[in-house]
């Protein structure tokens, strides 16, 4: 079935980065697979993370359907279009039907995308993964690919007002190789493993990101460990 919707969502984010002007650095681009399933795992410090983390994927011309919470499903505006971009429906109090939708998807060679974090991380550091993600590349024999993304959280996160100004922010985006995800290893295991790559690439993000605040009362987006005064990932949480 043909793609009404997707692609020109994708043109309209276009023209709003470039008239953000923002300044994009991807790479590992390669990784993506150009057929065939893959469970897309991203790291979540924005509101905006499903749209970055899709690009990544575009290099290889694949389109990644989100899986993501169902109140935005019923939004009128934003619910239509998830629902014609084919997106997943996530109802937390019935997870079973968005996992069994999403492994149909993987096994029908779509590439599906998670945020294992299941919330935005106010620390702006990886908090704990959920195993949904494994256990879904298990069932349907499909790879992880791990995505990091750096930046964004600048534009809009929670607890602070969106900035959609022309301030030139780079946008860091790392893709790292696929994990196999055999059936026979632990998926909490294998969540662990995946874990340790994503922090891998975060830090590679982290240190090849361009910018530094621009004095003591720009340094909420960079987390403690790295001199800035977002919240300890604890005090995050709670």
């Amino acid at each position: 079935m043909a793609e009404l919707v997707y692609p020109p969502v994708i043109g309209a984010a276009r023209t709003l980065f470039k008239a953000l002007d923002l300044r994009f650095d991807i790479a590992g681009t390669e990784h993506v697979p150009q057929r065939g399933g893959a469970v897309l795992v991203s790291n979540h410090i924005g509101y905006l993370d499903f749209v970055f983390a899709g690009l990544a994927a575009r290099p290889a011309k694949r389109l990644v359907r989100f899986m993501a919470k169902e109140s935005v499903f019923r939004h009128k505006v934003s619910g239509p279009l998830m629902r014609a971009m084919k997106h997943i429906p996530v109802d937390r109090a019935a997870g079973m039907d968005a996992y069994r939708h999403a492994v149909t998807a993987l096994r029908g060679g779509e590439i599906v995308g998670v945020f294992p974090e299941a919330t935005i991380s106010q620390s702006f550091t990886l908090k704990q993964f959920k195993s949904g993600a494994a256990r879904m590349a298990q069932e349907a024999g499909v790879p992880l690919l791990p995505v990091a993304l750096w930046g964004t959280q600048r534009l809009w996160t929670k607890g602070r007002k969106r900035d959609f100004g022309r301030n030139h922010f780079p946008i860091t985006i790392r893709v790292g190789e696929p994990l196999a995800a055999p059936k026979e290893t632990s998926a909490v295991k294998l969540t662990e493993t995946l874990r340790g790559r994503m922090q891998e690439l975060l830090e590679a993000a982290q240190a090849a990101y361009p910018a530094k605040p621009r004095g003591p009362e720009d340094s909420w987006w960079l987390p403690a460990h790295l001199g800035g005064t977002a919240p300890a990932p604890n005090a995050a949480s709670a």
